[in-house]
């Protein structure tokens, strides 16, 4: 629905029509719209909404709209919500709202819920366990067919997912059953025939992104989860999956822009939380580039001698920048979707120097001609400029590209988000590396003395 079309049927009050055209409506668009009505409107649009749809719409919602209408519902309306919501958007929910909001919250629940939420509560952030549901189908493996079918029928409007069953003893989880292997086998074959004990399981501390990968490495509905002792106690679905693999992809972006990280959307993050998150990276950064001013200060009178050196000290830096960027993301991207490890640092290496060489003799002749045509006659000796350029962009492409491949996989390696050696940091290393690089060969070749 169109925002001026809520906003004509709010006003002229012709609830029952926007009632119907609600109906039409997927919850995540209604959540999207109710963004942007003020507080007395949203409640309005909440109210006409049916118990599935608000409950759906109320998981969608930003943080803010949640806490406006919790204060703003009645104990009874809370609790229509909470029943009809499933448990882990429930968590995820309760994760973002101040303590008495949760308490609040907490109190519209019956007594087993609030016990399977406080249970969720507990697992550590961002492990399987934080984001798991523990309303999944179990069948007994002694189970005939038409029991189990019948189990489906009479609770399976209350599960996430019915599209697998999970077959335990005692608890234990031992094996998977399809909806398509229940439909498709006799009436009397029992659970023990039918399963597939070759089960693809997760631990309740296996980080959440470990857990999202295996989800869409093997093209899982969802994926059972056990504790140390093989209980199955709750399973993660394809959708909590890839709300999972959207957070750190957000994460790694901000970390490869050199942002701090925040849950928040752009809009809801205020002008001071924006300038907080950017300036620290930006303080280490300009900090960190004194160290290429030491440099420049050190071949000064290489400098003076020769002036013309510096007109290229952008381009020679900028190259290398952007050369480690590239080699970096491509790891890191690699190492996100489990292509590369840290055991093939050897193998990444030796790719990206020959790839190096190629890109740097390649941009190496084609700046040399540049430098000849514009500098002929400006200065002495414009062939042997041209080469000395050469030679560094050569040298300072290849270190760049093994700085850029290295950092995240060594990042990787001792537990830290690869990500955060990324563009900003790179290419203040390399910055620094060329800039010395360059006067270095400057010298040589030209014998001049620094």
């Amino acid at each position: 629905m169109e925002h001026e079309k809520i906003l004509g049927l709010l006003e002229n009050r012709q609830y029952k029509i926007l009632k119907d055209e609600l109906e039409n409506c997927y919850p995540v668009d209604i959540a999207e719209l109710m963004e942007e009505l003020d507080e007395k409107q949203v409640l309005i649009i909440f109210r006409l909404l049916d118990k599935d749809n608000a409950a759906e719409t109320f998981s969608y919602m930003n943080g803010d709209m949640r806490e406006t209408l919790i204060n703003a519902l009645t104990d009874s309306e809370l609790e229509e919500v909470m029943d009809e919501m499933y448990l882990d958007d429930v968590v995820d929910v309760l994760e973002e709202l101040p303590a008495n909001v949760v308490d609040r919250l907490l109190m519209a629940t019956d007594e087993e819920t609030r016990q399977q939420i406080n249970s969720l509560l507990k697992y550590p952030e961002n492990s399987a366990g934080s984001v798991m549901n523990v309303e999944y189908i179990g069948l007994r493996p002694d189970m005939t067919v038409e029991e189990a079918i019948l189990k489906i029928r009479q609770v399976g409007i209350n599960k996430e997912t019915i599209y697998t069953c999970y077959v335990t003893d005692k608890r234990k989880l031992i094996g998977v059953v399809d909806v398509k292997d229940l439909l498709t086998n006799s009436d009397t074959r029992t659970m023990e025939e039918i399963m597939d004990t070759n089960v693809l399981y997760a631990h309740t501390l296996d980080d959440q992104e470990d857990v999202a990968q295996m989800i869409n490495k093997y093209g899982l509905v969802a994926i059972p989860i056990v504790d140390r002792e093989g209980y199955l106690v709750g399973i993660v679905t394809v959708d909590d999956a890839m709300e999972v693999l959207q957070d750190e992809t957000t994460e790694d972006m901000s970390m490869m822009a050199g942002i701090s990280p925040t849950e928040d959307s752009y809009f809801g993050t205020s002008v001071f939380q924006h300038a907080k998150s950017r300036s620290v990276w930006l303080i280490f950064l300009m900090l960190s580039a004194t160290f290429s001013g030491l440099v420049l200060d050190h071949f000064s009178p290489v400098i003076l001698a020769m002036p013309v050196l510096n007109a290229f000290v952008p381009m020679l830096t900028g190259t290398g920048g952007n050369c480690g960027s590239q080699s970096s993301t491509l790891v890191i991207r690699g190492l996100t979707v489990g292509e590369i490890e840290f055991k093939d640092i050897f193998k990444v290496i030796f790719k990206e120097v020959r790839v190096a060489l190629m890109v740097g003799v390649f941009l190496a002749v084609i700046n040399g001609i540049r430098v000849v045509i514009m500098y002929q006659g400006k200065v002495e000796s414009p062939m042997l400029l041209a080469f000395a350029l050469g030679i560094t962009l050569i040298c300072t492409i290849t270190l760049a590209k093994v700085v850029g491949c290295t950092l995240p996989l060594a990042a990787e390696k001792i537990g830290l988000d690869p990500a955060i050696m990324a563009a900003p940091l790179i290419t203040t290393i390399v910055d620094t590396c060329t800039t010395f690089v360059y006067f270095t060969i400057v010298c040589w070749i030209f014998r001049l003395s620094a």
